[in-house]
């Protein structure tokens, strides 16, 4: 793993491509118009682009309104304007799924925790209290596994040997010479031993009945469950707070609806619930930036099923600073871009997927990696109009006016889609500074994209490490874990 850098190093390169994104396209577009040549079918193509983007937010918001997932039976009891609604919603097919209970109790399960000590020596202590002394556990026993590695031995080693002394179930599993998250959990499926694995990074705290609502859907033929990640440092900052309505609406509308729409998911690289035959076979390539996604397509494409759950719960720590914010968010840009280039002709040549799949999975991949490109042309046509004209007059195209309304009030609707649907009572003041930021907001993530493009054709894919905020460490008082009762569910209170 790299060492951290800051992102001031990155303005040559954001100043470069948007000169060659927005500059140069300015200038070409003012020779145009002055040449004589209408650009309205350029304008027409790229608001279309928009409204189509627009119209799936719709879709996809709609949608997480009203499906849930995890309702462990049909409600029958209630008002009759209770039973008339959901009703009506079975009717329209949005009620949502309901399982039957589990037949089978839930088996042994493992926690693989994958971290850099240096950069997570403040917070690891904390991950893993949580985890010992909260998680439910089944009757067949529960295992967790820290595989870290740290180029040097650091003071956090011997507190980890004695937390290992007090909790037997807790395996330290140090792997020297690794340098990325995928070496290290790559090494841990060696010695794992639960029917069940969850990968944690180093900062989640999983709910008590994550293994619980996972299990339910590991026993209907689903082979991995994404759960919800949320944001847990979200007063630290402005950043911090839009970042955790981001993921309310990223793991509580979007995932959540692509899981309905297409029966199928991603792992999201942590609090992700696998069947551990699975996992041992499609393990993680350390070549790859996202090795989360790298491994969501290769298992997509073996045959298996991944779904998502947004009623399991985790929660993380934002990056606390734009540094991190920065380098981070060009990580995913990158990692997307080498998915879709590796694995978009693959999904259509599989017979694993269905057709309506394969569209879908090539908007995941082809659109979004070529959005933050096609969405700035948009500025070099209003620029060079307002050079060649002086002004910007209003347009008489209805088809404008209305991809720009239904563009600008996507955001706002899904915003407050997430607020309904959070799993977290924020304040309603989070929903409205991120409504009324979304747009700039987005602006940036489309301009750290860019900068990732270039990165990308250009070779540079190194790692670079998100800092950890400082945690409290709790103490290691020995506690007894609730152990779920062994009924044939699987299912019993914790004791």
């Amino acid at each position: 793993m790299a060492k951290v850098r800051n992102w001031t190093g990155d303005i040559p390169k954001l100043i470069y491509t948007h000169v060659l994104l927005i500059g140069v396209p300015t200038i070409f577009y003012y020779c145009l118009r002055v040449g004589g040549m209408p650009l309205i079918r350029i304008h027409v193509a790229i608001a279309a682009f928009f409204l189509l983007s627009s119209l799936i937010i719709f879709l996809e918001a709609t949608n997480a309104l009203f499906r849930r997932f995890a309702v462990k039976n049909k409600r029958t009891a209630g008002s009759q304007i209770a039973q008339f609604k959901q009703s009506a919603k079975s009717a329209l097919g949005v009620s949502g799924s309901n399982l039957p209970p589990a037949t089978n109790p839930l088996p042994r399960c493992s926690f693989l925790v994958a971290a850099y000590l240096p950069n997570e020596q403040d917070i690891i202590l904390d991950t893993l209290n949580h985890i010992l002394y909260t998680v439910q556990r089944s009757a067949a026993g529960l295992e967790v596994i820290l595989a870290y590695n740290t180029p040097i031995d650091l003071p956090v080693e011997d507190d980890l040997r004695r937390l290992a002394q007090l909790h037997p179930e807790l395996r330290l599993l140090r792997v020297d010479g690794s340098r990325s998250k995928a070496e290290n959990l790559n090494a841990a499926l060696h010695i794992v031993t639960g029917e069940i694995t969850c990968i944690l990074d180093a900062d989640h705290l999983p709910a008590a009945d994550c293994f619980v609502r996972a299990w339910r859907w590991l026993e209907h033929d689903y082979d991995v469950v994404q759960g919800r990640n949320i944001i847990r440092n979200h007063r630290h900052s402005l950043l911090t707070l839009n970042i955790a309505i981001e993921f309310e609406t990223l793991y509580g509308v979007s995932h959540a609806a692509k899981s309905f729409l297409t029966d199928s998911s991603i792992f999201g690289g942590s609090n992700g619930y696998w069947r551990t035959a699975v996992l041992q076979q499609i393990r993680f390539n350390p070549a790859m930036l996202t090795e989360d996604i790298d491994a969501s397509m290769r298992t997509l494409l073996s045959g298996y099923r991944i779904l998502h759950d947004r009623s399991i719960i985790t929660t993380e720590l934002a990056p606390a600073d734009f540094n991190s914010f920065w380098f981070q968010r060009k990580r995913w840009a990158q990692g997307w871009l080498e998915v879709s280039f590796k694995y978009q002709r693959r999904v259509w040549k599989s017979n694993n997927f269905t057709l309506w799949q394969k569209v879908y999975w090539t908007y995941l991949l082809y659109f979004c990696v070529l959005y933050s490109l096609i969405a700035l042309q948009i500025l070099p046509l209003i620029l060079s109009l307002l050079l060649y004209q002086g002004d910007l007059p209003p347009s008489d195209n209805p088809f404008l006016w209305f991809s720009t309304v239904i563009t600008f009030s996507s955001g706002v609707y899904q915003t407050l889609v997430t607020m309904k649907v959070a799993a977290v009572r924020y304040p309603v003041i989070y929903f409205l500074q991120h409504a009324v930021i979304i747009f700039l907001y987005t602006i940036l993530k489309n301009m750290i994209a860019v900068v990732g493009l270039y990165d990308h054709l250009n070779g540079h894919n190194k790692w670079v490490v998100t800092p950890r905020g400082i945690k409290q460490k709790r103490p290691m008082q020995p506690r007894k874990p609730p152990i779920l009762a062994p009924t044939a569910a699987g299912l019993g209170s914790a004791k």
